[in-house]
């Protein structure tokens, strides 16, 4: 079992003016909800570890889950609101986003509430703001920390200063979480963001000495990158018709997971020995899968069979 956890909200898309208003196209969305989903999408069994809205949102959440077959086991219901984040598209098809998630239903998983992990739980997948807001990210991070030494421990910062603006935080908490994990997946520009004017081969070399086992680096159309103690490798971005890059790094992730367990790799050690053939192909895999979400409109993953 793969648990995912952190945030789960709406994607709100602003579209047309109308005489009264604009047009606005509410979407499943949050960096974890996406990942589980994008596992199931690949045929790996997956839970969300989340809190949900009791809320007319929080139910439509619930549902998406459901169909697509994430185990909802452990969703903590509560009446506190619904997360939900405006997003508009610039003209190069780049979402920005505002968040509207102060005192929501994701933020108040504490201690008392935290659901047990099943017994067949695998890997730990965390990342995104969920890991800075509170009181859930203490509870988060203090369960990596619990959790490192029996499972993979996975973690994708996917940095968000709309969430939180203080940098010395984001880079307190990646810090913390990079010595707890053993699968670190980063994009190109929030590496800018932690720490501006550092090549990523530093900051992978930095992260693999602080006990990471494999770190990869998405590169958006220039492609990605990845090491391990064993190798190093790059591939360039599949050619594609983009829409929008809604999800496409969630994607990514789900795709690393999945490519991993279909090669029974999901161990500190085996990511450790993934040398530069291995690498090439884990890439490769996930950077097809990510295309094809960023081939259509938000964070709509591929299938397994798509990617055959």
């Amino acid at each position: 079992m793969f648990v995912v956890c952190g945030e789960a909200l709406m994607d709100v898309y602003m579209g047309e003016a109308t005489s009264t208003g604009m047009v606005m196209d509410a979407r499943i969305g949050g960096s974890p909800l996406n990942v589980a989903q994008g596992l199931a999408r690949l045929g790996r069994p997956a839970a969300l570890l989340t809190g949900l809205s009791t809320d007319a949102m929080g139910e439509r959440l619930l549902a998406s889950l459901q169909t697509e077959g994430v185990d909802t086991s452990l969703v903590v219901r509560s009446d506190a609101p619904s997360t939900f984040c405006a997003v508009s598209i610039d003209a190069r098809g780049v979402p920005r986003y505002a968040l509207h998630g102060e005192g929501a239903a994701d933020r108040q998983i504490t201690w008392n509430t935290l659901p047990a992990l099943p017994p067949n739980t695998r890997v730990l997948q965390l990342g995104s703001y969920a890991l800075l807001v509170e009181p859930v990210g203490s509870v988060l991070r203090a369960l990596a920390a619990r959790e490192r030494h029996r499972l993979l421990v996975a973690y994708d910062p996917n940095v968000r200063l709309n969430v939180e603006p203080d940098l010395e935080r984001w880079q307190a908490v990646v810090a913390e979480m990079v010595a707890l994990s053993h699968l670190v997946k980063v994009s190109d520009e929030d590496l800018a963001m932690l720490y501006p004017g550092q090549p990523p081969e530093e900051a992978a070399a930095r992260w693999l000495e602080r006990g990471a086992a494999l770190v990869v680096v998405t590169r958006g159309s220039q492609g990605a990158s990845a090491w391990t103690r064993a190798g190093h490798a790059s591939v360039p971005a599949p050619e594609m018709d983009k829409i929008d890059t809604v999800g496409a790094g969630d994607t990514f992730q789900a795709a690393l997971l999945t490519w991993l367990d279909e090669r029974g790799a999901l161990t500190a050690e085996a990511l450790g020995d993934l040398d530069e053939d291995a690498l090439h192909a884990l890439l490769g895999f996930a950077a097809r899968a990510a295309a094809i979400t960023c081939s259509r409109r938000g964070a709509d993953m591929p299938r397994r069979a798509e990617l055959d």
